[in-house]
């Protein structure tokens, strides 16, 4: 296949660029792939909301901005958080006219909730499943455009460059170029390659790395994987934000139930085991302190008191008033057996949101030449040490308008490269057992929540060198004689990103933010981002 226009993966950040490129340059082919369903992204899952300054007599960019970079603990751009900021508004209210809709008073005044960190009531949401709203008004709106492809069950393999086509490239290679991407398309079992002119990469997160996420089972790092095997540059790796509150089930592993920080921002308490309410004790703001403050909170009421969870308590609300506004959480409870008017909702920390990944500049741009990354695979400095609730919505947005600006300069100046070699599957067979496969993903995320979860100290992080190494080296092994499958190829990239992260988190002599190492409890008085 050959495109103009080659985006990978379908949540906000890929259909919003799709969605530009498209209405921009209609004589112009656009290709969407995704490797499940379209909708099946990380952005579905966005329970909050989107934070953004529509009440200018309250609130104002100056107070966002402050408390953007207030959460991010000194290491956000300030430039690129006055971008996202002042250009997040526009960014909304097309998102509007293509037709989301977002929770308005009967006077049509938008509904503003306050989360952890804001300093005001800015975040606009749809009931508790905003990021579902916003997905398919997108999707809604790519429907009608005749010259968009979207490709579902298609897993990307490598980011073509250079070095298939015969010359050697390191991360000292000047000037390393996308021609396109190798995929496996799921429907055929056949490796095919799709050569485009401009690729985005919209991949999302990787909390699947660990083994309780809020993230959807796509969520493995292939994005950011891809790009560090291309030699391009990743940075921030360490800061992965653990959600304060995901819905505490008893055997249930994986991916957890979200219960938003909009929910604390109405009112609930969280409460340890004998309902004492416990947040004054690690921080003035008390359960609107941001995420990485509480989530440290909760880890350590849940090792002082030897229980698996904490209680947020929501009994104290008006019930008809969270009925309406989270309809979604009210729903999971009662089918759980839990009462909300009556029973505090047990919750526990879960893997949520990766604040590095992929090093892009205020314009979307990659390290690698005709490469775009936006959404959560990638770093643009707005984050920081910690992401502020309700930002990484916007921040897709932004950027994916700024790469769309970007790549309407560029596209009439790149051409299609000719002579990509066809996929080099010769002296592979069908794997034997595929208990290989699971059973090294099981321990990956076993390391990972054991030693590079919230709370990490130097010998954890080099138990999960170690243990990472050997499976490393197990994988490769397999990778090289064994038939490419969906699965082989996540526990690949899932291995490349844990190493990542446990790699930057070696570097930061330090706690900052989400990384929290009992070995450096004192910030450097020299900010800077690992780079890798």
């Amino acid at each position: 296949m050959k495109t103009d226009f080659l985006v990978v993966g379908s949540g906000i950040a890929g259909l919003t660029y799709a969605l530009k490129v498209a209405q921009e340059f209609p004589s112009k082919t656009v290709t969407i792939i995704t490797k499940t369903n379209s909708d099946e992204t990380n952005t579905k899952y966005a329970q909050g909301g989107i934070a953004g300054v529509m009440n200018l007599t309250e609130d104002s960019f100056s107070k966002h901005i402050e408390d953007t970079l207030i959460a991010g603990d000194g290491l956000c751009n300030k430039h690129i958080a006055d971008i996202v900021v002042k250009e997040g508004v526009e960014r909304i209210n097309e998102i509007i006219e293509w037709g989301a809709q977002f929770d308005k008073h009967p006077d049509g005044e938008f509904k503003l909730g306050k989360e952890g960190g804001h300093s005001e009531s800015r975040i606009l949401h749809h009931k508790d499943v905003t990021g579902n709203e916003m997905e398919r008004a997108l999707l809604e709106a790519i429907k009608k455009c005749k010259n968009i492809h979207l490709v579902t069950h298609c897993f990307v393999l490598d980011i073509i460059t250079q070095h298939h086509i015969g010359y050697l490239v390191t991360k000292s290679t000047p000037d390393i170029e996308c021609y396109g991407v190798y995929v496996l398309n799921l429907s055929t079992k056949k490796i095919e390659k799709i050569i485009s002119k401009i690729t985005m990469l919209a991949t999302g997160g990787n909390g699947q790395v660990y083994r309780t996420t809020t993230n959807p089972s796509i969520a493995t790092g292939d994005g950011v994987a891809m790009v560090y095997r291309a030699k391009g540059r990743i940075e921030n790796m360490e800061f992965i934000q653990f959600h304060p509150t995901a819905l505490f089930e008893a055997g249930v592993k994986g991916h957890s139930f979200l219960i938003t920080e909009a929910v604390r921002g109405d009112g609930a308490i969280l409460r340890n085991h004998a309902g004492v309410a416990f947040m004054e004790k690690y921080d003035e703001r008390k359960d609107l302190a941001p995420r990485d403050i509480v989530a440290r909170a909760i880890d350590s009421e849940m090792k002082i008191n030897g229980t698996e969870f904490v209680y947020l308590d929501c009994t104290q609300m008006s019930q008809e008033k969270f009925t309406e506004h989270f309809p979604n959480i009210y729903e999971k409870c009662f089918k759980i057996g839990i009462d909300v008017a009556k029973d505090m909702i047990p919750v526990a920390p879960a893997a949520h949101y990766c604040c590095g990944g992929i090093k892009t500049d205020e314009w979307g741009q990659t390290s690698i030449k005709n490469l775009f990354a936006a959404g959560e695979c990638a770093s643009t400095g707005l984050h920081g040490a910690n992401r502020l609730a309700s930002n990484s919505l916007l921040e897709a947005m932004v950027f994916a308008h700024r790469s769309f600006l970007k790549s309407q300069e560029q596209i009439e100046k790149i051409s299609l490269k000719e002579g990509v070699p066809d996929w080099n599957a010769e002296g592979t067979t069908a794997p034997k057992e595929m208990i290989l496969i699971t059973q090294s993903i099981k321990e990956l995320k076993l390391l990972m929540s054991d030693y590079v979860g919230i709370v990490r100290n130097n010998d954890r992080l080099q138990r999960a060198d170690r243990r990472l190494d050997l499976l490393h080296e197990e994988t490769e092994s397999l990778y090289q004689k064994t038939e490419v499958s969906p699965q082989l190829c996540e526990l690949r990239n899932m291995i490349t990103v844990a190493y990542l992260i446990v790699k930057s988190a070696e570097l930061r002599k330090e706690s900052r933010g989400l990384h929290y190492n009992t070995d450096f409890l004192r910030k450097s008085s020299l900010l800077q981002n690992t780079i890798l």
